[in-house]
């Protein structure tokens, strides 16, 4: 049996997108200000949580897909599982910086308001019980649920993985069958105190297996269909249906009585469940992007990107600070004026922070790997000729005829 290797080819595109849904959570988590218009969600039916579980499938299985596929399932195994710890310390991390700032914000500026609309009012009431749900990922405030269900699905992934190097189809299949199954059996994961997770695990994971699907080779059977006319003609069709039904929801001039029959099916937009027009947005996007936007395209070398890029590229640690910023830019605008240059001017400090921190930590991990590098490289034999301080050749002078090294 052949397995499947996934291509070692680094895809600015998805660094790109990633970046741009980091972006997105940051300004859709700001509740009540002009920043969430300049977010997919008001322009459709997915968003940016939707766009960053789909790339996270798809990356994981370019990394540790090829890890297992040449040192094994239990090395790329257990290297899944000690990402999956990281994820687990980055979010506890968070979590507690983000409970103790809305606690001590709260109170210190006398805003008990916020203690309820974080969803954090339990920590005074029960800490040590909800310290204890929040470690086992039942308690969780307010726009901290995302990096939980991105746990629970990368803790899961490794048996998934295997199967889908193997039968990647097989393994789409049992996505799909588990997905109606818990949509139509009501399964889901139950929080604390009451309830259940805002992302429900058992459908969100299609997702997940959708982008792994299409690293593991389903991208090579899904080509036709984006090359072809009739798909790019229903891809765009719907996509401005959703346009108009999403508007329509906010926009109540838009809300005519033609538009709200034909959207009433869409109404509401089911995020916990992850509605199957979800996914259907999400793909009819992905189809534009791949057909307009090629691997190669010298576009995403201008600088305009970069930073965004950068964000995608740092995922994780920009993931957890635009979270943390989302709170305190919504403090800000509380506490001073919630007039629209203050909103912008939040925004923009927002941006400005989580695309800081990815340079830092891009420019960090090159230090690091650079003293790996040197500390590993092997000293030169007793004797040997050092090497010029000026860099000429291999302890050669500048003038010799020898070769440089």
């Amino acid at each position: 049996m052949t397995l499947f290797v996934p291509s070692l080819d680094r895809d600015l595109r998805l660094d790109l997108f990633r970046g741009l849904a980091n972006w997105a959570i940051f300004f859709g988590h700001i509740p009540g200000t002009a920043l969430a218009w300049l977010t997919s969600r008001n322009y459709g039916f997915s968003d940016g949580a939707d766009l960053f579980v789909f790339i996270s499938g798809y990356t994981a299985t370019l990394v540790f897909g090829r890890m297992m596929v040449q040192r094994g399932f239990v090395i790329g195994a257990t290297r899944l599982l000690r990402r999956v710890w990281q994820l687990y310390v980055a979010h506890i991390l968070l979590f507690i910086f983000y409970l103790t700032s809305v606690h001590y914000l709260s109170h210190r500026f006398d805003i008990p308001h916020l203690m309820d609309q974080f969803n954090v009012a339990r920590l005074m009431e029960f800490p040590v019980e909800t310290l204890t749900e929040g470690l086992v990922l039942k308690f969780k405030p307010l726009n901290l649920d995302v990096l939980p269900l991105y746990i629970v699905l990368m803790g899961a992934y490794p048996p998934v993985l295997w199967l889908m190097l193997r039968h990647r189809n097989w393994a789409l299949a049992g996505s799909l069958l588990l997905y109606f199954a818990a949509r139509f059996l009501h399964w889901n994961l139950p929080s604390y105190p009451s309830g259940d997770w805002f992302f429900n695990p058992f459908t969100w994971q299609l997702l997940f297996v959708l982008g792994a699907w299409l690293a593991a080779g389903g991208s090579r059977t899904v080509r036709p269909i984006v090359t072809a006319r009739i798909p790019l003609v229903l891809s765009v069709a719907f996509l401005l249906f959703a346009l108009v039904a999403t508007l329509a929801t906010l926009i109540p001039e838009l809300d005519v009585p033609v538009v709200s029959q034909l959207t009433a099916a869409f109404r509401p937009n089911d995020k916990t469940n992850l509605a199957p027009y979800r996914v259907l947005h999400l793909l009819a996007l992905a189809l534009l992007v791949v057909r307009f936007i090629p691997f190669d395209w010298s576009g995403l070398r201008w600088p305009v990107f970069r930073p965004v890029i950068k964000c995608g590229q740092q995922s994780l640690e920009v993931f957890c600070v635009g979270v943390f910023l989302s709170f305190v830019a919504h403090f800000v605008l509380d506490t001073t004026s919630d007039a629209f240059p203050v909103q912008m001017l939040a925004g923009a400090a927002g941006l400005s922070i989580m695309t800081g921190v990815a340079y830092y930590r891009s420019w960090s991990k090159k230090i690091d790997r650079l003293a790996i590098a040197t500390a590993q490289k092997p000293a030169p034999p007793t004797g040997a000729a050092a090497p010029s301080p000026l860099g000429h050749g291999c302890g050669k002078h500048a003038t010799d005829k020898e070769p440089k090294c």
